[in-house]
């Protein structure tokens, strides 16, 4: 049996949108595999799309489902202002934004 880390950091910059969704679907799945925890760091975002905010729910809901923790921190002001917009504070906040995380 594998140790598996407490927990695996991801940081995630410049776009976070339709374009890159796929490839950072695999990462946030392979961080969930890797560890008990994944802490994901947003403050390098510059934009940030609907798919975005998709591919966030969505590892929100694939970490509830595996018994993990996600957490999405340093949220850049592109990133606050759509989550804002949105009504998202509650399930995509951190810390900074006055969200929680499962």
């Amino acid at each position: 049996m594998t140790n598996k880390p407490a927990i695996e950091r991801i940081d995630i910059e410049g776009r976070f949108s339709i374009h890159t969704a796929a490839e950072l679907r695999r990462r946030l799945l392979d961080a969930l595999d890797a560890a008990e925890a994944v802490e994901v760091d947003l403050s390098r975002v510059h934009e940030i799309d609907s798919a975005g905010l998709q591919l966030m729910l969505a590892a929100r809901r694939e970490a509830v489902a595996r018994d993990k923790t996600l957490r999405f921190m340093n949220h850049s002001p592109a990133v606050r202002e759509t989550i804002e917009f949105c009504d998202l504070s509650g399930p995509l906040g951190g810390p900074d934004l006055g969200g929680g995380a499962p």
